[in-house]
C-alpha cells in the first residue's frame, strides 16, 4: 500500500438547530403525533359513529317528530388555513326559515333542550372529522360571523 495523507479540511460547518436542516417534502422532519392525528381521528372517529348510531337514528327521528322543518343544522365556520366549511350539529330549535334570528337566539324545543342538556346535538360533527373538517383533539373553529 502507499503511503497516503489525509488533509483535514480547516472549517467544519456545525448546525445549530435541527431547523437548519435543508430538508423539504417527503424528507422534511415532522413531528411523529402530527402524523398520527389524521388516522387517529378516523379510527376513533368511526368507532364512535358505530356505537352511536341508533342514538342518533333516535334523535333524528325524535326531531322530525316534534316539529317540521331539518334534521341538522349547518353553521358556517372557518378552520385551518381559513378553509370554510358547514359544521353539522342537530337541530336544537324551531327551524327558522326566513333566518331572522341566529341559532343561539332562538328558543329551544323540548328534545332540542335535553340535547343540549346531554350536549347529544354535536354529535353530528363526527362526520365533520370523517370530511377532514376538524379533528376530534383541535385548536377548534371560528365562527363565520368573524370573518369581516
Amino acid at each position: 500500500m502507499g503511503n497516503r495523507t489525509f488533509k483535514m479540511p480547516q472549517h467544519i460547518p456545525v448546525l445549530e438547530t435541527a431547523e437548519q436542516l435543508p430538508l423539504t417534502g417527503p424528507l422534511q422532519r415532522v413531528d411523529v403525533g402530527e402524523r398520527m392525528r389524521r388516522p387517529g381521528d378516523l379510527v376513533i372517529a368511526c368507532a364512535l359513529l358505530t356505537l352511536t348510531f341508533p342514538l342518533m337514528l333516535f334523535v333524528a327521528l325524535a326531531i322530525k317528530c316534534e316539529t317540521p322543518g331539518p334534521v341538522f343544522e349547518r353553521q358556517d365556520r372557518a378552520g385551518y388555513d381559513g378553509r370554510r366549511f358547514k359544521l353539522l350539529t342537530f337541530r336544537t330549535a324551531v327551524h327558522d326559515a326566513k333566518n331572522t334570528h341566529p341559532t343561539w337566539a332562538r328558543e329551544p324545543t323540548r328534545v332540542g333542550a335535553l340535547l343540549r342538556y346531554t350536549r347529544i346535538d354535536g354529535l353530528p360533527q363526527l362526520i365533520n372529522v370523517l370530511r377532514g373538517d376538524i379533528g376530534l383533539i383541535d385548536a377548534g373553529t371560528s365562527s363565520g360571523a368573524f370573518w369581516g
